[in-house]
């Protein structure tokens, strides 16, 4: 059947293409984890589908490994050195709609832009707002994606990706609790004075594997302040011109090789940071579903028109031994 308004419908399609980059700027202006994603590559379109997301894993040494002498056996065993963490797809959809008086008050394609504009521009905003937040959850919510809160667990264990890391102890990430730190001794009061030297020095060197080291971290506001507080004298802020983060605005600070910045509001808890390594954790998207204006439906009862947006995918882990998080 014909679009009762065809310059409607084919704006939107074309006005949510054209705003594109700006989508992907303002997701970054409220959350640090996607921009950094985006900026390294991490965020991924996977074509072909398939049931699942599959991740695969090297989690084992080739167990031959031997030292001989002359004629000594050697040892010709099979390895199994290789397994597979599995993500399930996720879906988001968010419509963009106007009722029939609507396009008809604002009919004509100069006077009916403003409008399409400020229904894709709402629709930005609820997605990135929704989003962030999702970024950071635990994923038990009905159809949520896997958030920080699952890959990098307070408890540094669960079951992730259909690893069980109560029994494959390679599969959990580190923790550094302020109440019981990494390095022994007592309970450390987080402050200025404690954060680096006490809290985060020892995580980074649970997460450094050679040249694999951690390269970003994301504080809550109230340790961010502790952090920033930390560098009186050394701090500089920084920022990559032509970069996602620069783009969205955002400064950081650097620990070591990492890049450091508060995301509050996005979706963090309090009280806490997060330091990880994007090498092993990114987001897969189905590129027929990456934010993609579907086809408009009209209500059967109603005088209007909608044109439902989709995105389909999920983030995942590949290593979680070297992810970790710094908590009360």
């Amino acid at each position: 059947m014909a679009s009762p308004n065809a310059v409607f419908t084919e704006l939107v399609s074309t006005t949510f293409r054209n705003h594109g980059k700006e989508f992907i700027d303002n997701v970054s202006r409220n959350n640090v984890l996607y921009a950094f994603m985006m900026e390294k590559g991490n965020a991924k379109t996977e074509k072909d589908g398939g049931l699942t997301i599959v991740i695969p894993l090297e989690y084992e040494e080739n167990n031959t490994y031997q030292r001989y002498s002359g004629f000594d056996l050697l040892n010709v065993g099979a390895s199994d050195v290789f397994t597979s963490a599995e993500f399930q797809w996720r879906q988001i959809a968010l419509s963009v709609v106007a009722s029939g008086r609507e396009i008809r008050i604002n009919s004509g394609k100069s006077r009916i832009i403003p409008l399409v504009k400020s229904r894709v521009k709402n629709a930005i905003r609820t997605f990135r707002n929704n989003f962030s937040y999702d970024m950071y959850s635990d994923g038990t919510l009905a159809n949520q994606i896997n958030g920080l809160s699952a890959l990098v667990a307070d408890a540094g264990t669960g079951t992730v990706g259909g690893i069980d890391s109560g029994t494959y102890a390679f599969w959990q990430n580190k923790v550094q609790s302020a109440a019981a730190p990494l390095q022994g001794g007592g309970a450390v009061t987080v402050s200025a004075t404690t954060i680096e030297q006490d809290m985060m020095l020892p995580l980074y060197m649970e997460l450094t594997r050679g040249d694999d080291q951690p390269d970003l971290c994301i504080f809550s506001n109230d340790w961010y302040r502790y952090f920033e507080g930390s560098q009186v004298s050394l701090k500089r802020y920084a920022s990559d011109t032509g970069s996602q983060t620069a783009k969205a605005g955002l400064q950081y600070l650097w620990y070591k090789k990492a890049k450091c910045f508060f995301d509050g509001g996005s979706g963090i808890g309090l009280s806490r940071f997060y330091m990880l390594n994007t090498d092993y954790i990114g987001i897969t998207v189905h590129e027929d579903a990456n934010l993609s204006v579907i086809e408009e439906s009209r209500p059967y009862n109603q005088d209007a028109i909608v044109r439902p947006v989709i995105w389909m995918g999920n983030m995942w882990v590949s290593n979680r031994s070297l992810q970790g998080i710094g908590k009360t």
